[in-house]
């Protein structure tokens, strides 16, 4: 039996050439709210972080470019980047995942752009790891305890 569960979605990642115009529709137009910023060299990517909704139920948008389009990895190919799931218990997860045979990225649970621990599922899975997300990364992210309680499935 799996001795985890997905919460619901943590956040939407969309990347870009330019994140000026991914905030020119996304906060301008669409109305999101610009909650911090992240800039990672070693991770390629220089993003703002939005917010949609309030609360537990606030879902998380980042708009992402790379810091230099020439390396990877590649945050704006494609365009949907990845998504990010609530879990309520990232390392049983990671753990009964990895047993399971499905693949992550390279770097193991961390700490993500929001301040909380996130790993990604691989797109592709390999040999040593056949199962994998089938063409999206996905991220899981450690929910807080409030997300906890009040998405409780």
């Amino acid at each position: 039996m799996r001795p985890f569960k997905v919460l619901g979605i943590q956040q939407i990642a969309i990347g870009n050439e330019s994140k000026s115009k991914l905030e020119k529709f996304w906060v301008d137009m669409m109305g999101l709210e610009k909650t911090g910023t992240f800039r990672s060299e070693r991770e390629n990517v220089d993003e703002d972080i939005l917010r949609m909704g309030k609360g537990v139920h606030a879902v998380e948008m980042d708009i992402m470019q790379p810091v230099d389009p020439e390396k990877s990895p590649k945050v704006h190919e494609p365009k949907l980047n990845h998504i990010g799931l609530w879990i309520d218990d990232l390392p049983k997860a990671v753990e009964w995942l990895t047993a399971q045979g499905v693949r992550f990225t390279p770097g193991g649970i961390r700490k993500g752009a929001a301040g909380y621990d996130v790993c990604f599922i691989h797109p592709k899975g390999n040999e040593e790891f056949p199962l994998c997300s089938e063409g999206v990364l996905v991220e899981l992210v450690q929910a807080p305890e409030e997300v906890v309680r009040g998405l409780g499935i």
